[in-house]
């Protein structure tokens, strides 16, 4: 406690002083700060205290890697700047005074998507299981799977779809709560919305599309004049994303108006009912061509004669995605391209990307093993990696040295290629480091994981040979 005492006093001098500070919080390894003005912070000087690991700015955030102690240190701090500390929300709120328009568009959208992350690795995480003793033929010579061998794992997974379906099929549920979360709209309102864009009684894309080529009749809504498809939207995102953001701005602007007395009548239902006809007529199959057509972009250029190399760009330039927050719209398309075209081949190009930089800052280490700060500052940061959070390891170390930030990027491009030649596709998206393979299709997860092994060797090679050239003098201490 004594050490962070100090360490937090002098960080509130290294920050610009209190005058500097429009507010902060913390999260699980790091202080989130809001400054008046991010030049006033000494950047050189607050790496250099013992308890920090790192800095780093994204978002309108400037902060500062302390680790799991973090905590304790945020006490500490308070109590010496004799401030208090605001919840991350409020943070992010100021932070976004610091943005451009385009930052402040990537902010929100991973504000909607970051309750909802959990469950979506969960998921992947579910259909990863079931690929392992459903869809391998892993006994009797490479014959039968493992269901079909014993009766429990074939109950179990089958029972394991409950899960699966919740999570995927009715997404865009949890896409409308969320959307009417962040816009300050009424949520539960934003999950009677999101039930029904998956209603039981609709009609899946692929029953509708299957109906019409089979010129069999589709299920409508019949108001004599005109009709309605009675046509769902499963496990689509950006439709979802798109009628809670009408019927938010539906619900916020009667709330302005209509007097207190009949408010509870008269928004909800005017605000509800117009943003249910408009997602079945119009916004619901605008949002589903706009999105089968990003996610159409993205596999024409891993389907195309030259997908090898499309996809070890990709891998080559995703880092950089994730350094301007551009990575937090590919969630929705990939979601998207999952539930259209069945499967993605961007998340095994992303978790190799995220394994090869944890692999780098695991190579930092080994440059500068005699190094007791490189110990305490990269082990955390590569375990966190190979688990799927890179963030201590990419801003905290690579991009910091630099020469294992562009070791990693070599890696996961060449990676890239290695995995479209091998035709690896994922299910869905799922946790972003080692686990990763769980993702997988099961006839390419043995080639995933014989990849992800690559990817460790080259990274960890890519580093090393990096830190012995000229890059490698800014980085060696």
């Amino acid at each position: 406690m004594a050490d962070f005492k100090q360490d937090a006093g002098r960080l509130l001098e290294l920050v610009g002083g209190r005058e500097n500070i429009v507010s902060f919080t913390h999260c699980a390894t790091r202080m989130r700060f809001v400054l008046a003005d991010d030049k006033k912070a000494d950047v050189k000087g607050i790496e250099a205290l013992s308890s920090v690991k790192g800095t780093f700015t994204q978002g309108g955030q400037f902060q500062v890697i302390i680790g799991n102690k973090v905590s304790v240190f945020f006490d500490e701090f308070s109590a010496v700047s004799h401030m208090e500390g605001v919840d991350k929300q409020e943070v992010k709120q100021a932070a976004k005074g610091n943005m451009n328009l385009l930052q402040r568009a990537l902010a929100n959208l991973a504000e909607v998507f970051a309750p909802l992350i959990p469950a979506i690795i969960v998921g992947g995480l579910i259909l990863g299981f079931r690929n392992v003793i459903g869809d391998i033929k892993l006994l009797e010579n490479g014959t039968r799977a493992i269901t079909e061998v014993y009766p429990f794992w074939k109950g179990a997974y089958d029972f394991l779809w409950l899960a699966g379906e919740a999570i995927f099929t009715f997404l865009p549920v949890g896409v409308t709560w969320s959307v009417c979360r962040k816009m300050n709209a009424d949520q539960m309102l934003g999950i009677v919305l999101g039930i029904t864009l998956v209603s039981p009684q609709l009609m899946s894309a692929s029953d509708y599309v299957a109906a019409v080529e089979a010129g069999e009749a589709v299920k409508v809504w019949d108001f004599g004049s005109f009709h309605i498809n009675m046509v769902g939207y499963q496990s689509q995102v950006i439709p979802a994303i798109l009628v809670g953001i009408v019927f938010s701005l539906l619900y916020r602007f009667l709330k302005k108006r209509v007097p207190e007395m009949i408010s509870m009548i008269v928004v909800p239902f005017f605000s509800l009912i117009p943003a249910i006809i408009l997602a079945h007529t119009v916004i619901g199959p605008f949002g589903r061509m706009l999105g089968d057509g990003l996610a159409g972009i993205i596999m024409a250029g891993f389907n195309s004669s030259f997908n090898w190399l499309f996809s070890g760009i990709y891998g080559l330039l995703y880092p950089l995605l994730v350094i301007t927050g551009l990575h937090h719209a590919m969630l929705p398309i990939d979601l998207q391209t999952a539930a259209t075209m069945g499967g993605i081949y961007t998340f095994p190009v992303v978790a190799l990307s995220n394994i090869a930089q944890a692999t780098a800052v695991a190579a930092f280490v080994f440059v500068n093993r005699h190094d007791r700060r490189a110990k305490e500052v990269g082990v955390p940061a590569f375990i966190s990696g190979y688990l799927g959070v890179t963030e201590p390891a990419m801003f905290g170390v690579n991009l910091k040295y630099l020469y294992p930030f562009v070791g990693a990027m070599l890696a996961s491009g060449v990676m890239g290629i290695a995995s479209r030649l091998a035709g690896i596709i994922a299910n869905s998206v799922g946790v972003g480091g080692i686990p990763a393979f769980l993702s997988m299709r099961g006839d390419k997860m043995l080639l995933y994981i014989l990849c992800i092994a690559a990817d460790i060797v080259l990274a960890f090679l890519f580093t090393v040979l990096l830190s012995r050239t000229k890059m490698g003098k800014y980085g060696n201490h």
